[in-house]
């Protein structure tokens, strides 16, 4: 059993399970309806993705010292109790369910998803 980090809205694996969307907004142009048979994702997790303000930043990211001070950021916003106890629950639930989270971003090294591998990792969860 294992955690997946993937790219939302690419080809499922076998035995991925469901797709966690831990995206700020829903994909554009795509009705609610198609989300899951579409390869977004099975549930919204808006709580795992950067505010608004800092995915601007994160997008804007240039150099390796300003994608380090984005992931600083984001780790003090995932900190909250809501985001942390969600990270808990998901590192748990790896030990004995096979489920994706993921992102629209194409180049995971400069994208949260990878800050939520860490993280997880640090939770001792189960990662493919």
């Amino acid at each position: 059993m294992a955690i997946r980090v993937v790219r939302l809205g690419t080809p499922r694996a076998a035995d991925e399970g469901p797709r966690l969307g831990t995206v700020r907004r829903p994909p554009r142009g795509v009705p609610k309806s198609e989300f899951a048979s579409g390869n977004w994702y099975d549930v919204w997790l808006p709580a795992l993705s950067p505010s608004t303000e800092l995915m601007a930043e994160g997008r804007d990211a240039a150099t390796d010292a300003q994608w380090a001070a984005f992931e600083r950021k984001l780790r003090t916003e995932l900190k909250r109790p809501n985001a942390s106890q969600l990270l808990d629950t998901l590192a748990a639930l790896s030990h004995t369910a096979n489920f994706s989270l993921g992102c629209y971003c194409e180049n995971e090294a400069r994208c949260h998803r990878s800050v939520l591998r860490k993280l997880l990792a640090e939770r001792q969860a189960q990662l493919d």
